[in-house]
């Protein structure tokens, strides 16, 4: 992901401490970084990491009220005459800060390892991301299989009605003087058992896929407010702080996704005559879920030009990335069971060469780790085409039923006609 992105801009005052005046200029947040630039000189008089920074807080002073202070080290930042109000930059901003201090704090707790770290574990990190992906797959493809066994659900019943309309219609067309005619009203119809209501509990089963903490903008409102930002196989959900749900889209309501910014996203549900439903997300976890709604809403997802080069970041170098996890798991696996240089080709090698050939080697036990990955991975693969291929048998039975439901409804519209 380019550092250098910007994710949101506003213009404000910042209090220049050495020529002690206010400078107008413009506020920006990066992934990574807060700036300023001056407006009428166009320098950068702030650019400082996220963190650095131990505090941001609303303040006000004697002379300047309603400003926004960021502690950065020991040099305290005032920034003032935010637009479009100081809530709002105060909210992203402390939420991006926030990330990036939780993914610091996780990169510090691993700092040894990583210093450590070998080709085995950088290979076990991608195949681990892999499943991860893979079973997020897996999910979305189980919940629309549900979907395709209610719909043949559903055709079975609707053709057995057309069998019970067919045969009262062939009594209606039978001659009054026919004998049997009165045996076709009083025999038993065929009773299918009634649908039963494990659909409805599929909500309430079905699985998180994914949940990222969210900056909220209903509709073009100029508050903003965090929350959380829920998706699952049939929608996404979007709540508050407390988890109290304000809004669920079933995939079904949600008529486009625009991706502003690899970290903004705006949803959105149509309507005739009454506004629109439309939340605007911000999120630092934001690039996590996009790849998962680009799966889920293939046909509804919009990239504008601010996100475009964050899918070919994305996608480019994951074109052939299934042939290469493949490879390098097999190459260093091999290496491990078949090392390719013998004990005495170290000899002539300085202490960092040995070390360095050691690190290129995977331990027996990360070996045993990766081939266990693989075999899930495999598994996972295996089960995502069966479900594939099952899907695609439903999909041609429900087109041969609803073929075979248009027909003889014509049918019977035409038989209905001749009665009257």
């Amino acid at each position: 992901m380019n550092e250098d992105i910007r994710i949101h801009s506003w213009p404000c005052s910042y209090y220049l401490d050495t020529s002690k005046q206010w400078v107008s200029g413009r506020l920006s947040l990066t992934p990574v970084a807060i700036k300023f630039t001056a407006d009428k000189t166009g320098e950068l008089l702030v650019n400082f990491h996220l963190s650095s920074i131990s505090e941001i807080k609303k303040e006000s002073s004697n002379l300047i009220f309603s400003s926004l202070t960021i502690l950065e080290k020991n040099t305290k930042h005032w920034f003032s005459s935010l637009q479009p109000n100081r809530n709002v930059v105060f909210n992203i901003l402390e939420h991006f800060w926030r990330e990036q201090l939780l993914s610091s704090q996780g990169a510090g707790a691993e700092a040894g390892a990583a210093l450590q770290a070998t080709k085995g574990k950088e290979l076990t990190g991608l195949l681990t991301g892999s499943q991860k992906r893979l079973e997020d797959t897996a999910k979305v493809l189980h919940y629309q299989g549900e979907q395709f066994d209610n719909i043949m659900r559903g055709l079975n019943k609707i053709e057995g009605d057309m069998d019970v309309a067919d045969r009262l219609l062939t009594e209606l067309e039978s001659p009054s003087w026919w004998p049997f005619s009165s045996k076709l009203w009083k025999a038993p119809l065929e009773t299918k058992p009634k649908e039963t209501a494990a659909v409805s509990d599929s909500k309430n089963q079905e699985g998180i896929i994914i949940r990222i903490p969210v900056i909220i903008t209903h509709r073009t409102d100029s508050n903003v407010k965090p929350g959380k930002l829920t998706l699952f196989a049939s929608g996404l959900e979007i709540s508050d702080c407390n988890s109290q749900v304000i809004h669920r889209f079933e995939s079904k309501d949600v008529d486009d996704i625009r991706v502003h910014t690899p970290y903004e996203i705006s949803v959105r549900q149509r309507f005739i005559g009454k506004p629109d439903t439309s939340y605007r997300l911000l999120s630092a976890k934001m690039p996590e879920a996009i790849p998962i709604l680009e799966m889920q809403f293939s046909k509804k997802i919009q990239f504008l030009e601010d996100a475009l080069g964050f899918v070919g970041a994305r996608k480019s170098p994951q074109v052939d990335l299934g042939t290469t996890i493949w490879q390098a798991a097999t190459g260093l696996l091999g290496g491990v069971v078949q090392p390719s240089s013998p004990v005495g080709g170290r000899e002539g090698m300085d202490d960092d060469q040995v070390q360095l050939q050691k690190q290129e080697k995977i331990s027996q036990e990360e070996a045993k780790e990766l081939k266990q990955i693989l075999k899930k991975l495999k598994g996972l693969a295996l089960e995502t085409e069966a479900e594939l291929e099952r899907q695609d048998e439903a999909l041609d039975s429900i087109t041969t039923s609803v073929d075979r439901a248009t027909l003889s409804i014509d049918k019977q519209n035409r038989r209905i006609k001749k009665l009257t």
